[in-house]
């Protein structure tokens, strides 16, 4: 799990209310470390029964909380760019 704006790696244990990233000092339980955080969604979730939480980067007490910044699909940022090089490369 790593930290959704520094990319630091975290513990499990790094996720608490209050906690900040050792790497930059933004809260860590905060939407945009959440499994569930999905920008253009409905309140920025895929979790339908959670509270609306309008600050994404700070802590807050959403019961549905799942550490770890989301990745689209499991593939990792270089992956998501190759393919989309792939896809939209000029043919000769």
């Amino acid at each position: 799990m790593n930290c959704y704006s520094c990319g630091k790696t975290l513990t499990e244990l790094d996720y608490r209310r209050g906690d900040t990233c050792p790497g930059c000092r933004r809260d860590t339980r905060a939407c945009k470390n959440c499994q569930h955080y999905s920008p253009g969604l409905n309140n920025d979730c895929k979790e339908p029964s959670a509270d609306r939480v309008v600050e994404k980067e700070k802590s807050n007490f959403c019961d549905y909380f799942l550490a770890g910044a989301p990745t689209a699909l499991g593939k990792s940022p270089t992956d998501l760019k190759s393919a989309a090089d792939a896809l939209f490369k000029k043919k000769s």
